[in-house]
């Protein structure tokens, strides 16, 4: 024998669907949606792995914050459970075991060419980076510069053309 209890909904501010519950006044559908296409801030970067490209980053509600994530790191983050409250948290919870430290501490490297392998940090360059070097630096200035081409520089491309049907 099963017994059915009946829940209190509530609509969707967006669809007018009934359900259990809201987030933002949204059902989860909406809710989702809402939240991919909100665009991420320019400069931003994942709060996880410095992920700075900004076709690869979301936005990510976290405690009642509004993050930026990468792709990789809001579907790991996702998976956590329980949330850690912290952001430093979140990063432990994530960080792979091999990154903690060298593995291979007394082990025979059997490499053809010795050599370490992770130098330097990868996801940090500088900002500074991407900059110009001298920022007084101008280009030159070309004054007038008149281009003339002449017949046989051109060359005939056949393009498509829509017209109307007769």
């Amino acid at each position: 024998m099963s017994v059915h209890i009946e829940q209190a909904t509530l609509p969707c501010n967006v669809c007018g669907a009934e359900v259990i519950e809201l987030r933002r006044g949204r059902c989860w559908g909406c809710y989702t949606r809402w939240a991919e296409s909100r665009p991420v801030g320019r400069g931003a970067m994942c709060t996880i792995c410095r992920e700075k490209r900004r076709d690869q980053l979301k936005l990510m509600e976290i405690h009642g914050r509004t993050l930026p994530f990468c792709h990789g790191c809001a579907a790991r983050t996702a998976r956590i459970d329980p949330m850690p409250e912290s952001l430093e948290g979140i990063r432990q919870a994530l960080r792979r075991d091999r990154r903690d430290g060298d593995r291979r501490h007394g082990a025979t490297d059997h490499r053809i060419f010795p050599r370490e392998r992770r130098v330097g940090e990868r996801r940090e360059p500088t900002r500074d980076s991407f900059r110009d070097t001298d920022p007084n630096m101008r280009l030159p200035d070309f004054g007038d510069v008149i281009i003339e081409l002449e017949d046989a520089d051109v060359e005939l491309v056949e393009q498509t053309e829509v017209r109307e049907r007769r």
